[in-house]
This record gives C-alpha cells, sequence and structure tokens, in this order.
C-alpha cells in the first residue's frame, strides 16, 4: 500500500518513498518429531536410493529337549526367519524463483525453502509412520483383551475406546508397563508417545511423589513430563486420529525401539534452470522405509479425552 495522499495528487511510492524487501523472514513453528527416539535406525546405512531392499534376519527359537541317559539325541538345523525392510517410499519438493524476483529481494530464499522442506518432510515421515505401525503389533499387545498371560486388560477397541481423564490416565499407564511386562519385554528404554492433551491430563492427574516421574522434584513443580513406571513420556501431535461413530479417538503407543525399526536418507538435493522460464529450480527427494520387526515389544491403547 503506497503512503497515503489526497485525491488527484500523483503516486510517489517507489519515487520518493521507495518499497523495502525486509531481509527478515518470520519464524514458523513445526510439529515436534518424535520417530527418531521411539524406534531404531541400525539399518539406515545400509540403503542408497529408493527401491533398496535390506533384509533382516531374526534369532531362530531352539527346540529344548527332556534328556534320558543313553538316548538318541535330536538334531535341529535352526533357521531363523527373515523380514524384509523396503525402502520403497519417498517423498519430495520442489520451488522456483524467477530471475527477476530473485534480484528484487536480498533474502536467500532457496536457502529458507531448503530448511523448511526438511522440517515439512519430517513431519510427513512422522505422521505416516505412526498411521501405520497399529496394525503390526502383537494382537495380545492391545484391544480390550490385551495381555499375553493375563488377556483382561482392555486398552480400549474400535467402538469402545477409553475415556482417559485424570483420574484413571495412570491406571492406563501402569496397565500398558504390565502388557509389556507378559511379554518379557525389557524395561530399560521403554517409551510412552501420547498427545499433547493426555499430557495435560497427566499433569493433573493424582502424581503424589516425585519417584513416579523418575525426578528430584515433583512434575507439578518443574512441568518437566520424565518418567513413569519405567516409561520415558513424549509428546507428539501427529498421533493418527479417528472418527469412531463421532466420537473423535486416537492411538497412544508404547513399547522399545527393539520394535519399530526405519530407514530415511535426504538421497538428492540440487539447484538447476528452468526450461520454462528465466529462473532457478531447487528440489529435494526424500526415500524411506519402515518396518514392525518385533510387535511384541510395543503396545498400543485406544482413547478419548473424556
Amino acid at each position: 500500500m503506497a503512503y497515503p495522499k489526497v485525491a488527484g495528487q500523483p503516486e510517489y511510492s517507489g519515487v520518493f518513498i521507495p518499497e523495502i524487501w525486509s531481509s527478515k523472514l518470520i519464524d514458523k513453528y513445526y510439529d515436534s518429531t518424535v520417530l527418531s527416539q521411539i524406534s531404531n535406525t541400525d539399518y539406515e546405512g545400509e540403503i542408497r536410493n529408493q527401491g533398496d531392499k535390506v533384509i533382516i534376519r531374526t534369532l531362530p527359537t531352539l527346540d529344548i529337549h527332556e534328556y534320558k541317559t543313553g538316548q538318541t539325541l535330536q538334531h535341529q538345523r535352526p533357521n531363523g526367519d527373515t523380514k524384509e525392510l523396503l525402502i520403497d517410499k519417498g517423498f519430495y519438493w520442489s520451488a522456483i524463483i524467477d530471475d527477476i524476483v530473485e534480484k528484487q529481494q536480498d533474502v536467500d530464499q532457496m536457502n529458507k525453502w531448503a530448511e523448511d522442506a526438511a522440517e515439512q518432510m519430517k513431519i510427513k515421515l512422522d505422521t505416516r509412520v505412526l498411521g501405520s505401525i497399529v496394525p503390526d503389533i502383537a494382537p495380545e499387545n492391545q484391544g480390550a483383551t490385551a495381555g499375553r498371560i493375563s488377556g483382561n486388560i482392555d486398552l480400549g477397541s474400535l467402538g469402545s475406546p477409553i475415556g482417559l481423564d485424570k483420574t484413571n490416565i495412570l491406571d492406563l499407564i501402569l496397565y500398558m508397563g504390565q502388557v509389556l511386562d507378559e511379554q518379557n519385554v525389557e524395561e530399560t528404554g521403554r517409551f510412552l508417545l501420547l498427545p499433547y492433551w493426555a499430557t495435560t491430563l497427566l499433569k493433573m492427574s493424582d502424581i503424589q511423589n516425585a519417584s513416579m516421574m523418575g525426578d528430584s522434584t515433583s512434575a507439578l513443580r518443574n512441568g518437566r513430563v520424565g518418567v513413569i513406571d519405567r516409561f520415558t513420556i513424549y509428546n507428539s501431535n501427529l498421533l493418527p486420529r479417528y472418527n469412531d461413530g463421532g466420537t473423535p479417538t486416537t492411538h497412544i503407543l508404547a513399547g522399545t525401539n527393539k520394535g519399530l525399526t526405519f530407514a530415511t536418507q535426504l538421497t538428492k538435493t540440487e539447484q538447476l534452470r528452468a526450461e520454462s522460464t528465466f529462473g532457478n529450480i531447487m528440489r529435494g527427494l526424500m526415500v524411506y522405509g519402515h518396518e514392525v520387526l518385533r510387535g511384541e515389544c510395543l503396545t498400543a491403547g485406544y482413547v478419548t479425552k473424556a
């Protein structure tokens, strides 16, 4: 908008009062990405291009036999199962800036766009992976009859989500810990991934002492969501959301990083001249793959806000 003037007077903007393009851009806020905290990247160094495949071998289970003196031994040829980590998915971005626009601005637009694209692709990756984990979690680690041994732990199911509030959220966390215990999952390195509204309920819950949070001071005093029942708590706005008969629901995830592996690589970032106009193109490609390797190391709760 030009400087205001009396009707009928000439336009002076750009002559006496020139336009100035600011070199400062407004910051953006990005959703936190947590995939690297809840999964392993053991095979990331083994991929290079989209379409690559990593064959992952699992430890075989040996048969145990009762022994009697003088008996003939039965021999087993151990053969562990294999899983495939297929790098068959990818995201890209491509942006063009015309020469004439670039000359009018002293902002390094290309680099700024590249930084933004990298953040946006991480968000896309988290959203895609977090939304695809649950079907591969062990059946006894989810649903209304969870528990490999007990079989009576209700973690919520389709049509009957757990209505969470500040009075029962700690109970659900403890039950998810029990589900992992019944699978003999190691206690170290456990994580719990919650939407922010559930973390708010957790802070409002009956956390009576600091030891439950694994902190030297109460979580209600220092505001930190720390450790509860061996779980390190993480927040995410990228957990899958559903509409279950008009009820907004989501899955919360827990386990160890041995359950899920993913591999990703920004394989291509390039700048080139545009063919159809005078300008530069910058584009990037990120390929990735993920696989639930050990479904017994993960558990899921199906919840809604009560």
